[in-house]
């Protein structure tokens, strides 16, 4: 176990100087390669590490706390689960083989704007799927698409004749992707639309893919990265200004205030820690301990920004303190893949039946 953590510890210490080199600007894809992060989850025979769902989680939440530019996000909690839980073919094994060596970025073109319908976060790729593919052909189209237009691969959950779950590997040059504008740089958006797009390929799914609980984990885990850059970022700078000659640190207000800021982080880091474990180990209700961790994680992570900013007095409301691009950031993540209400809604139901 103590070996266990030590890994954890570089990685996080790793992630942690890489994603923040980047600054503004969008993080080298070649060296997320070099780092061989698009491959973590890989399994060993596709020349990946095979590391597990705690590994990625860790990733997903220093992209949170360096507000980082990349795709790795898309392409570690749904592009490589999704590819994993497929039919292998020589195809199939190819892209798993380019994604580790950072030839590939293939993106899931799942849309973002809702929480999976009815399914919620146990939604199944079949649940989730608004394309249709007849004669060989894929129709139809997806919202509000997380790094579909940096995408080199697009990977379409769609449902066949039959009804049954498929993934097909659609070009992107084959649909029509029309970027979507955010007020939150650090990401990219576009809407996606196949009309009698040929697939490279389609693959069935030889075991249930929950994209409800994997979309819904990620995007917790980066509003748990947020939250904690901000805690951190406030509770250094509250040291240092000064206010009548003493921290503002002292005063009991701020206090109260950073305090309220610490045990939001700390439920968010537990919510999404239980999360982890019930995905990791496969454990039943997996899918509500993941939206519990998406409801409160993500409201908390818009809380603690806006409390950052507040604390940080004057300088807060400045580009340079960056505190912006935290919130718009946290605001987003909030919407994506259905708000806290929608989820609440979800699991409320629950009860109730």
């Amino acid at each position: 176990m103590s070996a266990f953590a030590e890994f954890h510890d570089e990685l996080r210490s790793v992630a942690r100087e890489l994603l923040g080199k980047a600054g503004d600007g969008p993080v080298p894809w070649d060296a997320v390669a070099r780092a061989g992060w698009p491959g973590l989850a890989v399994p060993e025979e596709f020349d990946g590490a095979g590391a597990g769902v705690a590994e990625v989680a860790l990733l997903l939440t220093e992209a949170g706390r360096a507000a980082a530019r990349t795709a790795l996000p898309s392409v570690l909690a749904l592009s490589v689960p999704a590819l994993l839980a497929v039919g292998g073919d020589a195809l199939r094994d190819e892209v798993l083989r380019a994604v580790v060596a950072g030839r590939r970025v293939p993106v899931v073109v799942l849309g973002s704007d809702s929480p999976f319908g009815e399914g919620g976060t146990g939604a199944t790729a079949s649940d989730s799927a608004a394309f249709r593919l007849a004669g060989g052909r894929v129709t139809g189209a997806a919202h509000f698409v997380l790094d579909a237009p940096t995408a080199d691969l697009l990977l379409i959950p769609a449902r066949d004749a039959g009804g049954d779950a498929v993934l097909a590997a659609v070009d992107p040059d084959a649909v029509t992707c029309t970027p979507v504008p955010l007020v939150d740089a650090t990401r990219t958006v576009g809407s996606v639309t196949a009309d009698g797009a040929e697939p490279r390929a389609v693959w069935r799914f030889e075991r249930p893919f929950a994209l409800g609980a994997r979309a819904a984990l990620a995007t917790a885990c980066d509003s748990l990265g947020i939250a904690e850059a901000m805690l951190d970022a406030t509770v250094a700078y509250v040291r240092v200004r000064e206010q009548f000659g003493r921290p503002v640190g002292s005063f009991q207000a701020v206090k109260h205030a950073c305090a309220d800021m610490l045990v939001r982080v700390t439920v968010a880091g537990h919510l999404v820690a239980e999360a982890v474990r019930a995905l990791e180990t496969s454990a039943p209700g997996a899918e509500i301990s993941a939206g519990m961790a998406k409801s409160y994680a993500t409201e908390a992570a818009v809380a603690v920004a806006g409390s950052a900013m507040q604390l940080h007095g004057g300088y807060g409301y400045t580009w340079e303190s960056g505190i912006h691009t935290y919130l718009k950031r946290a605001t987003l993540d909030r919407a994506l893949f259905g708000t806290p209400a929608a989820h609440r809604r979800i699991l409320a139901a629950r009860y109730r039946a």
